[in-house]
């Protein structure tokens, strides 16, 4: 529809024409609820919102200016009005706030961050205790991620050698560091 098509019809909603309102509302509702839609971010929000734009619409057509602004500017700025009034009212609830004193810090407090660096410690004093190989193995599959098949061809050993290497490295790892 043409802007001075919708300009009539908002002069015709002015004067409680109610065919005029629903021929408006078929054809400017896509639009306004598209920016109700954006602002809010919730569809249920924007439909309720649309709803009372347009009663909004209803009661102040008589102030549509037609000379001053473009209809589609004058309804967008209502829906857009609107929907900013939706966003201030808006509170936080004392629930959120509770929940968010629940919320774990993700950093490690310090007696975490002394215990994880003692026991980093501990496993690398472990791996200086195999062989240079071994430990380089043992290094590049469980700390790199370097898969089975490419362990064995750096170190020149068939795969199987190198399984039993790993497994072997791991349960040295293992009495290590529960000595």
């Amino acid at each position: 529809m043409t802007p001075e098509g919708i300009s009539q019809l908002i002069t015709r909603v002015s004067l409680r024409d109610r065919n005029a309102f629903d021929a408006l509302y078929s054809s400017t509702s896509a639009k306004l609820f598209g920016v109700c839609l954006r602002i809010l971010s919730n569809r249920t929000e924007a439909e309720d919102a649309l709803q009372d734009i347009y009663v909004k619409i209803w009661n102040k057509a008589d102030r549509f200016a037609i000379a001053e602004t473009s209809p589609i500017s004058w309804l967008v700025a209502i829906a857009r009005n609107h929907c900013i009034d939706i966003l201030r009212a808006r509170k936080p609830s004392s629930s959120d706030l509770d929940q968010a004193a629940n919320i774990a810090e993700p950093s490690a407090n310090p007696e975490q961050s002394s215990i994880a660096a003692s026991e980093s410690r501990r496993i690398y004093d472990c791996l200086g205790q195999l062989d240079q190989a071994r430990a380089s193995a043992v290094r590049g599959a469980y700390l790199n991620g370097d898969s089975y098949e490419d362990l064995a061809a750096r170190h020149k050993v068939p795969l199987n050698t190198m399984r039993t290497w790993l497994r072997r490295s791991l349960l040295k790892l293992k009495e290590c560091l529960e000595a």
